[in-house]
């Protein structure tokens, strides 16, 4: 599964990182684990990584579904940071949905430490919080 997260309650940011081939299927999955668990607050902001994503596998209707969810409250900010002109044109479209519901924190970034900046975040965790949450995300 590509899409891993961490929760860190202190700084309250949901920390999530895709991987590989990213589909519709993975991003259902990720809202669900992600929902279910323990320490998830729907007030929670989140930085999204999807710089190692090697495929965006979602049609343009699929982004307007996902896009009709939401988890997070609509005062949530959410950064998400990509690595080529095409995640940043579907992040946009995505965002572009979430506005036209009420939701106007979503920016996308090309570089990791603006994202980090704008959410007032030094830095990011660890990538082994990821490898070893995620097993545990998995049974949540």
């Amino acid at each position: 599964m590509p899409a891993y997260f961490y929760i860190d309650s202190e700084l309250g940011v949901v920390f999530s990182k895709a991987t590989g081939v990213f589909s519709r299927a993975d991003a259902l999955d990720h809202m669900e684990r992600l929902s279910r668990h323990p320490d998830f607050r729907p007030e929670l902001n989140q930085l999204a990584d999807f710089r190692q994503i090697t495929k965006v596998d979602l049609s343009s209707e699929e982004i307007r579904e996902l896009a009709k969810m939401t988890i997070f409250s609509a005062r949530s900010q959410r950064a998400f940071v990509v690595s080529s002109d095409l995640q940043f044109g579907l992040g946009r479209v995505f965002a572009s949905y979430r506005e036209i519901r009420g939701e106007t924190g979503i920016m996308i970034f090309r570089q990791l430490q603006d994202a980090l900046n704008w959410l007032s975040i030094s830095s990011e965790p660890d990538a082994k919080v990821f490898t070893e949450l995620g097993s545990f995300s998995d049974k949540v």
